[in-house]
């Protein structure tokens, strides 16, 4: 998992089969981000992933946040959230 906790944005590898995927509206940010490889205290960079949204009254996404649970050490963390200042955001509802 590629992260940036500064900018925004995360990009998810599968660990089964390498295929690689951007989170939300991460593939738009990553030009101005500076991405790393999320890494747990025990060493591990193998992670469960978890995707939330917060949304506004009308239902459009505001932020989004993404946990990590490493696989080995069971550490969990909110590893980047960004804020959406854009509409529609709909699609982002399926972006993960």
């Amino acid at each position: 998992m590629l992260v940036d906790g500064v900018e925004g944005g995360a990009e998810r590898v599968c660990t089964g089969c390498g295929g690689r995927a951007f989170i939300a509206d991460s593939k738009e940010l990553w030009e101005d981000a500076d991405p790393g490889e999320a890494g747990c205290p025990c060493g591990s960079e193998e992670f469960e992933t978890a995707v939330a949204f917060s949304l506004a009254g009308d239902g459009a996404v505001r932020w989004v946040t993404v946990g990590l649970r490493c696989q080995k050490g069971g550490a969990v963390g909110v590893y980047a959230d960004w804020k959406i200042d854009y509409g529609p955001t709909d699609h982002l509802l399926t972006m993960v």
